[in-house]
C-alpha cells in the first residue's frame, strides 16, 4: 500500500508560522511623534552622523572640484574616480605608475626583440569605464590637447587604441591635480607641433655633431 504523502499547508497557515519572525511594534513613541517601527527609527536624522559625514567628505569635495575642470569629467565621474584611486598621490610613484596600475596602458611584451600581444590588461571595471566615457566626452572640446592627441593616434592605431590614449592622458592630469592641488591646464592643439619641430631639432644637432661639427641654434628674428 502506497504512503500517504503529507498534507501541503496553505500560504496562511505559512505565514502565520512565520509571524514570529516580525517585530512586534514598539510601545510608545518616538521624539517628535509617530510610532517607533524599525523603519520610522532607521528615517529619524541623526545630527552627530551628519556632520561627521560632512567632516569626512570635506577633502574629497575640494578635489572633486578640481577634477572636474578637465574636459569629459563631471561630478559623478570625478567621484568614482577619487573613489578608486583615493586621495594621497604619495603613494604612488609616478603618473606612468598610476596609469600602469589602471590598465588602461598597453602591456610591453617583448621577447628575443619579437613582440608579442599589446592587449590591455583587466583593471578596475568601473575606473576604467569612467576614464574612457570621459575621453569621449572631452572629444567634443574643439581645439585642445586631448582632441588634438586623439586625431594623431587615430590615423595611426585606430580609434580604440586612440581613445584609451586620451583616457591615460586624462588620468595623468588627476594625477598632478591631485598631488599639486592644481586645476587641469590644457597643452592645447599645437603641442605635438611644437614638441616634433623640437624633437627634429635635437636629432639635427645630434647629427651635425657625430659629424664633427658644433652647431648652436638661435631662431629666425624678422
Amino acid at each position: 500500500m502506497a504512503a500517504a504523502l503529507p498534507p501541503t499547508r496553505s500560504n496562511a497557515d505559512k505565514l502565520s508560522r512565520r509571524s514570529y519572525l516580525l517585530p512586534e511594534p514598539q510601545a510608545g513613541g518616538v521624539p517628535g511623534g509617530g510610532d517607533a517601527s524599525p523603519i520610522s527609527t532607521l528615517l529619524r536624522p541623526f545630527p552627530a552622523i551628519d556632520r561627521q559625514v560632512e567632516a569626512d567628505i570635506a577633502p574629497f569635495r575640494a578635489a572633486v572640484k578640481r577634477l572636474i575642470t578637465a574636459p569629459g569629467v563631471k561630478t559623478l565621474g570625478a567621484q568614482l574616480i577619487l573613489s578608486e584611486i583615493g586621495l594621497d598621490m604619495s603613494r604612488v610613484s609616478s603618473a606612468a605608475h598610476l596609469v600602469s596600475w589602471a590598465c588602461i596602458c598597453p602591456r610591453n611584451d617583448e621577447s628575443a626583440g619579437k613582440r608579442h600581444s599589446t592587449r590591455i590588461r583587466k583593471g578596475s571595471p568601473w575606473l576604467k569605464t569612467t576614464l574612457v566615457q570621459a575621453a569621449w566626452a572631452a572629444l567634443n572640446r574643439k581645439d585642445s590637447y586631448l582632441r588634438a592627441q586623439f586625431h594623431r593616434i587615430k590615423a595611426r592605431l585606430g580609434a580604440k587604441k586612440a581613445i584609451m590614449a586620451v583616457a591615460a592622458s586624462i588620468l595623468t592630469s588627476i594625477y598632478h591635480m591631485l598631488k599639486d592641488g592644481t586645476t587641469y591646464h590644457d597643452l592645447g592643439p599645437q603641442h605635438f607641433e611644437r614638441r616634433s619641430k623640437a624633437h627634429q631639432a635635437d636629432r639635427l644637432v645630434k647629427r651635425f655633431a657625430d659629424l664633427g661639427y658644433a652647431v648652436a641654434l638661435a631662431p629666425i628674428t624678422t
